[in-house]
């Protein structure tokens, strides 16, 4: 049976439902429950500024977007947002997913914390901050009907999300806090960790190697 929240179909094809599974067995409720708020989220914000999404990238790029978090998915010390994004295009390409498709979710997973560029690129790259942006600080949700609001909330429940998540962050970030430099994820650091030296961009041009 097709299953549907808030009026929205869930993608059903073999690797939409796998990377359900996977998810979902790899990840804390926390992370299932925003990954898929994040696809029905930005499948209700892009419909309102007429994008249209594939749906099966949307949702693959969703659910993949904050596995970087649970565990580090590569031997490099790389933003959880480049691993997430690594393990999903070799989850797409694993399973006979086109480059373009695959690299179209890596671009969606990789930029989703990145302010001002997602939202000028393809609809599932748009979408995915869309919904990321819902979910995480409310923008938009004025926009959104507050019975389909509601029915996602019924399915996916919130909980404590707003100081689990920050944990959640922290967590898959304390140990590589050199790859947090010039984003989002610097800010959760210092909120945890008083004594963490935020690297300045400034600090970094004047103490460059250059006379002048």
């Amino acid at each position: 049976m097709t299953e549907a929240i808030a009026g929205i179909r869930i993608p059903d094809s073999e690797a939409a439902a796998e990377a359900t599974r996977v998810v979902a067995d790899t990840t804390p409720p926390l992370i299932f429950h925003h990954s898929r708020r994040v696809f029905l989220f930005g499948v209700l914000r892009a419909g309102l500024l007429g994008l249209e999404p594939d749906p099966e990238l949307l949702y693959i790029a969703a659910m993949f977007h904050d596995i970087g978090l649970v565990s580090p998915f590569s031997e490099a010390t790389q933003r959880f947002e480049i691993d997430g994004a690594d393990h999903a295009r070799r989850f797409l390409l694993d399973r006979g997913g086109s480059k373009q498709a695959a690299e179209l979710v890596w671009t969606a997973i990789a930029l989703h914390t990145t302010p001002g560029i997602p939202t000028r690129m393809a609809p599932e790259i748009a979408a995915v901050q869309l919904g990321v942006h819902v979910d995480a600080v409310g923008a938009g949700l004025d926009e959104l009907p507050p019975d389909l609001v509601t029915d996602i909330i019924a399915s996916h429940p919130r909980g404590d999300f707003k100081r689990e998540f920050l944990q959640a962050t922290y967590d898959g970030i304390k140990d590589r806090p050199d790859t947090t430099y010039g984003t989002v994820n610097a800010d959760v650091l210092a909120h945890f960790r008083p004594d963490y030296h935020r690297p300045s961009m400034v600090d970094r041009v004047l103490d460059s190697p250059w006379t002048s």
